[in-house]
């Protein structure tokens, strides 16, 4: 399958490949804002291959060198900016972690772009922990400690909270998950340490997919649930006993993401008043 790497108009560096419908595939945090290449594109188009089987997959980074105060608004509106010259209509968003924080931005903030959405590991706000994480993670790559940064990072994304074989794990590839990282990386993390759209949820007119963990230590199962819960036609699935990076990893979500968006299930955007019952919320069972 072929992959092209390049730069949007704007300066966003993009992942293309695979065929049918678009699909915009919003990532998680890093340490900076370049082309994915090399390992880090084969890992990320492994993971993607499924959905690229049967969508047009533009993996978006943000642009580098943002503005050292913008907020995921700011952020968001970058996207939209971007994907209203790529697409001549609204498209279907896909935004992990930290990138379904700037997806869930861009849904409520411009609605045009959005047709449905699907958020993996993320919902309206940070829960405690995760701002905590985040927070130490930002003042140890700022005193030059990128393996104490990765192992902040790593003891909050395992099963349970705080592992220590995840922060040991942290500390041995901090080096590499940090230790090049640019202001870019602070300027997403406060960015998403101030997001709140818990007043905006019910505003997003698109299809909403919620995945996440109930052992996410970044996001507990309160937030995911009122996050589907409140966006007017948005579902959960809940991975039982999973946290952060195994949802991540868990050979069912690209099956789960196909399967509404492509599935016997599969809706449009809405078009007008939402129905009571596409308020409630779905919980996928333990397999």
């Amino acid at each position: 399958m072929a992959r092209r790497t390049g730069t949007l108009l704007g300066g966003m560096p993009y992942l293309r490949f695979g065929t049918g419908p678009p699909l915009v595939a919003i990532p998680g945090l890093a340490q900076n804002y370049e082309p994915t290449v090399g390992f880090e594109r084969m890992i990320v188009a492994q993971t993607l291959t499924p959905v690229a089987n049967r969508h047009r997959v533009l993996r978006l980074t943000p642009h580098p060198g943002l503005d050292p105060n913008s907020t995921m608004a700011d952020i968001a509106r970058d996207y939209a900016d971007a994907l209203r010259l790529e697409f001549p209509g609204p498209v279907d968003v896909m935004g992990t972690s930290t990138g379904g924080s700037i997806a869930l931005q861009l849904a409520a903030d411009h609605p045009d772009v959005v047709q449905r959405l699907i958020v993996v590991c993320a919902a309206h706000a940070l829960g405690p922990i995760g701002k905590k994480v985040q927070r130490r993670v930002a003042e140890e790559v700022l005193a030059g400690r990128p393996r104490q940064a990765g192992r902040e990072m790593f003891s909050a994304l395992g099963d349970k909270p705080r592992s220590r074989l995840a922060a040991g794990m942290g500390w041995v590839m901090g080096g590499t998950m940090f230790g090049d990282a640019s202001p870019d990386l602070i300027t997403t993390i406060r960015a998403e340490s101030a997001f709140d759209l818990s007043d905006r949820l019910d505003e997003i007119e698109a299809p909403t997919l919620v995945i996440g963990g109930d052992q996410d230590a970044f996001y507990s199962t309160e937030l995911f649930r009122e996050a589907a819960a409140r966006i007017p036609n948005g579902r959960l699935i809940l991975y039982p006993g999973k946290g952060h990076m195994s949802v991540i990893s868990d050979p069912r979500l690209m099956l789960d993401v196909l399967d509404f968006l492509d599935g016997p299930g599969a809706t449009g955007r809405a078009t007008g008043a939402h129905s009571p019952s596409a308020r409630s919320v779905g919980k996928r069972p333990s397999q």
